[in-house]
């Protein structure tokens, strides 16, 4: 049975987004898939890699292409939890307090180099995170719609980092690593100049409000039983002699993302293809350094190790 008009639409606009992204992230069209992936699966992205390869760009490029607020915020070791959601300060016309919104009040927003923020801070994104709310003086306060956290991480071995805790990383989706582009890229980018001030020129490709119906047409991409089994066969596997295993959460983001990998594709059903096309960017970060041989390459070793067939 061949897809609905509505899906081959659908997946005609986001081959017009990956064409416009990859003009901006050269080389790097996996990468951008699965950040795309990602915020239509309503997910947070993690990026992790060293200075100048292209994160902050990649998340302004984000931003313009689908027509969405963005701000992004430097993490530095002083960053207040105020300074991220804002607070409120005494108007002397109004004589009342009134709330200052911080910058994260944004449908994207960029947290740079995360892991040199304060703990307090880093907790300060939990609860936008996970309810897309912030609550500040007792007071609960919506974010937009879509709200999409992408953040930095630099690697551990550079000066003024600390590990992101468990609970914090599980609040990503996806972690995805850019890494150096491939020596004709980077002869392009050498050729082409900054692509950061390419990224701003942008134009959108779909607003906000095209973004939303997209989001709300990956809950209506079908998974079978088989593939439910699949994916939990894969998340039992996680757990024989795990300190970190898969939680039920990493499943449903699973499906999540191999539902919006699907729909990217042109189909309303999800293959045992989309779950191995995602696996590694959802489960690597919530896995313990010991489980490298389920992760690597996203061919699912793991499936062929528990005995399960791909349905």
């Amino acid at each position: 049975m061949s897809p609905s008009p509505h899906i081959l639409t659908a997946s005609k606009l986001l081959s017009d987004i990956h064409q416009q992204l990859d003009s901006i992230v050269l080389g790097k069209s996996e990468v951008t898939r699965l950040a795309v992936t990602c915020l239509l699966a309503q997910g947070h992205l993690l990026i992790e890699d060293a200075p100048g390869l292209g994160k902050s760009t990649l998340a302004l490029a984000l931003a313009k292409t689908f027509g969405l607020a963005y701000n992004k915020v430097p993490c530095t070791n002083d960053l207040l939890p105020s300074d991220l959601l804002g607070l409120s300060i005494w108007d002397g016309t109004a004589q009342a307090m009134r709330f200052t919104p911080g910058p994260i009040f944004a449908q994207v927003l960029l947290a740079d180099e995360l892991n040199r923020a304060p703990s307090k801070t880093q907790s300060a994104l939990l609860e936008a995170m996970e309810e897309r709310q912030v609550t500040v003086d007792g007071v609960s306060r919506d974010l937009p719609s879509p709200f999409f956290v992408i953040a930095t991480q630099n690697p551990l071995d550079q000066v003024g980092v600390s590990p992101l805790p468990e609970s914090q990383l599980d609040r990503f989706m996806m972690r995805l690593t850019l890494g150096f582009p491939s020596a004709e890229a980077e002869i392009a980018l050498l050729r082409g100049g900054d692509r950061r001030a390419s990224a701003i020129k942008l134009g959108s490709v779909l607003s906000a409000e095209s973004l939303a119906t997209l989001q709300a047409m990956i809950e209506q991409i079908h998974v079978a039983d088989a593939i439910l089994v699949y994916v939990q066969q894969l998340l039992s596997a996680s757990r024989a002699g795990a300190t970190r295993p898969l939680s039920p959460r990493a499943g449903l983001a699973l499906l999540r993302a191999a539902r919006a990998e699907a729909l990217q594709s042109g189909r309303d059903h999800v293959l045992p293809d989309d779950v191995q096309a995602v696996w590694s960017a959802v489960v690597s970060h919530r896995l313990s350094a010991s489980h490298d041989s389920l992760t690597k390459g996203g061919q699912l070793a793991s499936a062929v190790l528990v005995g399960v067939a791909a349905p």
